[in-house]
């Protein structure tokens, strides 16, 4: 089963945007304005298989000035595959976090099947979601393009490398959780996040 958000009333839960506001204020991005963002993604036209890495350690400061932010550190990899049938190109995600009062490495991660601008056209996301209803991320670029901005409502985690555990644990937004800005980086700085020995040889050797 998964999230099949296609209309535009659906799509907002879907890319994990902030709660005030509505899904009038996005567009669905047409081919030339989804490839330029790829490129900007990706630090280039992407090939078969493209990646991309940002990561935020939270210092003692920013969790002195945020004191009910839930997140100590979060690693996100961006994915991006070329199907040889459908000749389209295929984004995902991945993120690692963790906690500031809770031990333990976890996890999350979908696909992302949407690229929308925002209604005054300033901004351009990814709309991710986790399978079977389980919340998504919306993940933009700074304007540099050296930082990624992700926001979300809620999204569904597991410790890390076990999404198949029985205990349901959801990520939720609080007042100072629902954005997120992690910096670019080396794509081996997210080799924690590979799932088979293919992508991680290909993320160490980026």
């Amino acid at each position: 089963m998964k999230l099949a958000l296609i209309l535009p009333l659906a799509l907002v839960a879907f890319i994990g945007v902030a709660r005030a506001e509505e899904a009038d204020d996005f567009r669905e991005a047409n081919k030339t304005e989804a490839e330029t963002f790829n490129a900007r993604m990706y630090a280039g036209t992407p090939g078969k298989t493209a990646y991309a890495c940002f990561v935020r350690r939270y210092d003692a400061e920013h969790l002195a000035q945020h004191p009910k932010q839930k997140v100590a550190s979060m690693k996100l990899l961006v994915s991006a595959e070329s199907d040889s049938e459908d000749k389209q190109l295929h984004n995902s995600f991945r993120i690692g976090f963790r906690y500031r009062h809770r031990s333990g490495d976890f996890d999350s991660s979908g696909s992302c099947h949407h690229t929308v601008l925002t209604k005054e056209a300033d901004e351009i996301r990814l709309g991710c979601g986790v399978d079977c209803e389980g919340g998504g991320i919306g993940i933009a670029l700074s304007k540099d393009d050296k930082s990624a901005i992700v926001r979300l409502e809620s999204v569904r985690i597991w410790l890390h490398n076990q999404p198949t555990e029985d205990e349901d644990r959801t990520l939720v937004a609080g007042s100072d959780d629902g954005i997120f800005r992690l910096d670019r980086t080396d794509a081996s700085e997210c080799a924690a996040l590979a799932t088979d020995r293919k992508e991680l040889a290909a993320l160490r050797h980026k």
